[in-house]
């Protein structure tokens, strides 16, 4: 009940924060859930890929309330999610497999490099600049395995990827965003489900996992998101945001010490 609450109340951070600097949860889930698995004594191999399994299944959701909210604003083109999607879900697939074959250590470190990458993006307030890029249907797809790999194995939504690339095929940073939600969605359902497949067998695994999902934090986070990530959008209209994703970047260094340590 304890484990719930704790869960709960990352939800609700994470998805205030998402909705605050409009980042994905998953920066913040995995690194807490890490912390929250080592202290309630689960198996040390599979404390990284059950908090990233676990972080992907939240998207989902947060995904849909997203996408919803995007699509009524009329900021979605749907015809390029359509194109990208294909090549998210093999490469979120591909993520699942590599990341169950890798030693935990390694998915870890993998992770902090992610953590870093984020952090100095905020910190330097670095933002994509409109490129050249000629788009094409071969290019999507190779592109969009790579976001589908990469989010796959962190346990995101893929947005820190897919906008950069959309601003750089010259979209506006309205639509990229949106387009970005859209895709965090076949990323979240394609890794789940391989994550959920890859640790059905796995003799050490938790009461109320689903493979390498673990249940309670899924439904404890998933709630605690859904219920602050619009408090978080109208603060961002509120507060100075810009500004203060250089503090929030201290705390990312922070996840990411920790994580060196752990």
């Amino acid at each position: 009940m304890i484990f719930f609450l704790l869960s709960v109340i990352l939800g609700m951070v994470s998805g205030l924060l998402a909705g605050l600097f409009g980042i994905g949860g998953g920066i913040v889930i995995v690194p807490v859930l890490v912390l929250l698995f080592t202290m309630y004594g689960m198996a040390s191999d599979l404390v990284m890929i059950m908090s990233v399994a676990t972080s992907l299944a939240t998207i989902i959701v947060t995904s849909m309330a997203s996408v919803l909210a995007h699509h009524r604003l009329g900021s979605v083109m749907w015809r390029k999610v359509l194109r990208l999607a294909p090549g998210i879900m093999v490469g979120a697939t591909l993520g699942a497999v590599v990341a169950n074959h890798i030693d935990a250590d390694v998915l870890r470190y993998i992770f902090i490099v992610f953590l870093l990458y984020v952090g100095v993006q905020m910190a330097f307030q670095i933002m994509p600049e409109p490129g050249a890029v000629k788009e094409s249907k071969v290019l999507d797809f190779i592109v969009a395995n790579l976001i589908g790999l990469m989010s796959s194995i962190v346990g995101i939504g893929g947005g820190t990827l897919t906008v950069p690339y959309l601003v750089r095929c010259r979209y506006a940073m309205r639509n990229a965003v949106a387009i970005s939600s859209a895709c965090g969605l076949p990323i979240a359902v394609a890794g789940t489900i391989s994550y959920a497949v890859l640790g059905w067998n796995q003799v050490q695994l938790p009461e109320w996992s689903l493979g390498y999902v673990y249940l309670p934090a899924f439904i404890g986070i998933s709630l605690g998101s859904f219920l602050t990530a619009p408090i978080g959008a109208k603060l961002a209209h509120r507060l100075p945001a810009q500004k203060l994703k250089r503090y929030f970047s201290i705390l990312i260094f922070l996840m990411a010490v920790k994580l060196i340590l752990t």
